[in-house]
């Protein structure tokens, strides 16, 4: 096992298309994007491409003065490329496994380390949740995706997706929420001490509350999505 002649790997390892349609996966963690005109990609998840593609930084004032000044506020690490032309795209985020969803007129809330591309059809914007009395600076940001077509998100391991209804609430670690549903409008709570904010962060002092019908999608990782006041 893991022992090949040349030919071997090569026909081992050689890419397929499956006619999937435009995002496609290339095992769990390649996207391979069957680009024809355009599509947003996450900064730097280009690992290779074939055929006349063009990569454009997204521009300061690309989608308007108001989410620039929205970028420019909170830090929001979220950087964006256009890739533009005709060939096949592929992209990865250090190991991460992938997930395509199509969305169908439909809202969904992602944490911005894990969004990996998406239509231009889609439309996307920044939102905040509002810090607990400014124990976390700058508040926790999120991705607005709306509309109908295809994103990819990145999960470290198997994602888990809990349900949310009427009078079950679910609470999660803020650093392992990946996604929700945009009916959802979660909350940052802690039920402990203030003094647990110094010293090492802790997922379980900070927490993102759900109520309502819907769902949340966590990973078994804890990412670094805020950081706590000196």
């Amino acid at each position: 096992m893991g022992r090949y002649s040349l030919r071997e790997f090569a026909q081992k390892t050689v890419q397929k298309n499956q006619n999937q349609g435009l995002f496609e996966l290339e095992g769990e963690r390649m996207l391979e994007v069957h680009l024809n005109g355009m599509v947003w990609t996450t900064k730097g998840s280009m690992i290779a491409y074939i055929g006349n593609v063009k990569f454009t930084r997204e521009g300061v004032l690309e989608h308007g003065i108001g989410k620039f000044l929205k970028k420019a506020f909170t830090g929001e690490g979220m950087q964006l490329t256009k890739a533009e032309g005709r060939g096949v795209l592929y992209l990865a985020d250090g190991g991460k496994k992938i997930t395509i969803l199509n969305l169908q007129n439909e809202t969904l809330f992602v944490n911005g380390n894990d969004l990996l591309a998406f239509e231009p059809s889609i439309k996307w914007d920044i939102k905040m949740m509002k810090s607990v009395t400014g124990m976390v600076a700058g508040g926790l940001f999120n991705v607005k995706l709306e509309g109908t077509g295809m994103i990819a998100l990145t999960t470290h391991y198997d994602p888990l997706t809990l349900p949310v209804k009427p009078g079950y609430s679910v609470c999660t670690d803020p650093n392992a929420t990946v996604a929700w549903s945009g009916n959802l409008y979660p909350e940052l709570k802690t039920d402990i001490s203030f003094k647990t904010f110094f010293g090492r962060g802790s997922g379980e002092s900070l927490q993102m509350r759900f109520d309502g019908d819907g769902f949340v999608v966590v990973q078994p990782f804890e990412e670094a999505t805020f950081q706590q006041s000196s």
